[in-house]
C-alpha cells in the first residue's frame, strides 16, 4: 500500500501494519512520520526498538538476526533501518525479502530511506515489502504550494495569519520545512492574540536575519572559509538548530554533482542555474571539487545526519564545521 503523509494517522488508527517504509528528502515530513509510527507501536506494546544504520559495508545478516532475537522482558520489537544511500545492494535486497516473508504481529520494520527514483520503486525488495505493509512517499513542498503548507501548520499550533504575513515566512525559510516549523514554534512565544500580523512576522524573521544559512552556502560556494566559519559559528550561537544546517550543505552537494553531471552532458549553465547571481559561485565550487570530492562530502554529511538521528554524543556541529570547510576547498582553518 503507498500512502502520503496526511494520510498516515488515518492509516496507523486502523491498526499496525508489519512494515513501514518512508521515503523522502524533506528531514522535518520524515522524522514527523517516523515519530508517528513510534508512538503507535508503543501504543501497541510495542516495548523494544533496535537501530540499524545500514550504511556502507553493513552486515544484512544482523537484520534477520534481530528479527530472531526477543529480550527476555519484551512481547513485541521494532527495527528500525536506516539506509541513507537508498540501495540495499544484492544482499540487503535479498535480506529485505527474507524479513518481509517473516512478517508477523509482533515484529514491526520501519526502514528510512531518501527519495526513491523510479527503479527502485520498481524493484523486488520494494515490492515485497509494499506488499506487507506500507509506502509512505514524502514529496517536496514547492514554492507555489508553501504559503498553504505555512497556513495549515499555523493553523495547527492554534494561531492564524494575515495572507502577507504567510508569504513573508515563505520567502524567508526558502522551501525549508523545518526552518519555517522553528519560525512557527517561535511565533507561538511572540504571539498575543493568536493572529500574526505582516509586521509581528518581519519583526520575528529579522530577529534571525543576522546570520542565515543560506549565507553560509554562498560563502562555502565562494571558498571564503573564514566568512564561511564566522556564519556557521553565528548560527550556532543564534539558536540555529544542527539539522536546519545540514539540510543546507546536503542539499546544495547533491545540487552540485547534478548540475556537475548536467555540464558534462553538455547543457549550459544559465539553464541549470535561472538565478544569475548565483552563476559565478556554483562554477568557482565545481572548480574546485570534482565529483568524486562532492560525493565525499554528501557520505559525511549522512555521517552528520546518522549522528543526530541517533543521539550519538559526539557533537554534530563539528561535523558541520568540517563539512563547511571542504565545501570551500579548505581542510582546516
Amino acid at each position: 500500500m503507498r500512502i502520503n503523509p496526511r494520510q498516515l494517522q488515518q492509516n496507523l488508527n486502523k491498526g499496525l501494519a508489519p512494515i513501514y517504509v518512508v521515503s523522502g528528502d524533506e528531514p522535518l515530513l520524515v522524522q514527523e512520520c517516523c515519530d508517528s509510527i513510534r508512538t503507535a507501536a508503543r501504543n501497541s506494546g510495542f516495548s523494544e526498538r533496535e537501530l540499524l544504520h545500514a550504511e556502507h559495508n553493513f552486515d544484512w545478516g544482523q537484520l534477520i538476526a534481530s528479527a530472531g532475537s526477543m529480550s527476555l522482558f519484551a512481547e513485541k520489537k521494532v527495527i528500525e533501518v536506516r539506509l541513507p544511500g537508498g540501495k540495499p545492494g544484492d544482499k540487503g535486497s535479498k535480506a529485505l525479502q527474507e524479513f518481509a516473508a517473516l512478517a508477523s504481529d509482533d515484529l514491526l520494520l520501519l526502514l528510512v530511506l531518501p527519495k526513491l527514483d523510479r527503479s527502485q520503486l520498481n524493484s523486488k525488495w520494494i515490492k515485497a515489502l509494499e506488499q506487507q505493509g506500507v509506502l509512505i512517499q514524502i514529496w517536496p513542498v514547492d514554492a507555489q504550494e508553501m504559503p498553504r503548507w505555512i497556513h495549515q501548520r499555523l493553523r495547527a499550533a492554534g494561531l492564524d495569519a494575515e495572507p502577507e504575513a504567510i508569504q513573508i515566512l515563505a520567502e524567508r525559510v526558502e522551501g525549508n520545512l523545518l526552518a519555517a516549523s522553528q519560525e512557527i514554534e517561535k511565533l507561538k512565544l511572540l504571539s498575543q492574540d493568536n493572529l500574526i500580523t505582516a509586521a509581528t512576522m518581519s519583526d520575528a524573521v529579522a530577529s534571525s536575519a543576522r546570520y542565515d544559512v543560506f549565507g553560509l552556502i554562498d560563502r562555502a560556494l565562494a571558498g571564503d572559509a573564514e566568512s564561511a566559519v564566522k556564519t556557521l559559528h553565528g548560527l550556532r550561537a543564534e539558536g540555529i538548530e544542527a539539522p536546519v544546517v545540514l539540510w543546507a550543505l546536503a542539499r546544495e552537494i547533491r545540487s552540485l554533482l547534478e548540475i556537475g553531471e548536467k555540464l558534462d552532458q553538455g547543457q549550459p549553465l544559465a539553464r541549470l542555474v535561472r538565478i544569475q547571481k548565483r552563476q559565478p559561485l556554483i562554477q568557482a565550487a565545481l572548480a574546485r571539487l570534482r565529483p568524486r570530492a562532492l560525493e565525499s562530502l554528501l557520505l559525511r554529511a549522512r555521517a552528520v545526519d546518522t549522528a543526530i538521528k541517533g543521539g550519538r554524543d559526539q557533537d554534530p556541529w563539528t561535523g558541520l564545521l568540517e563539512l563547511t570547510l571542504n565545501l570551500c576547498g579548505r581542510r582546516s582553518i
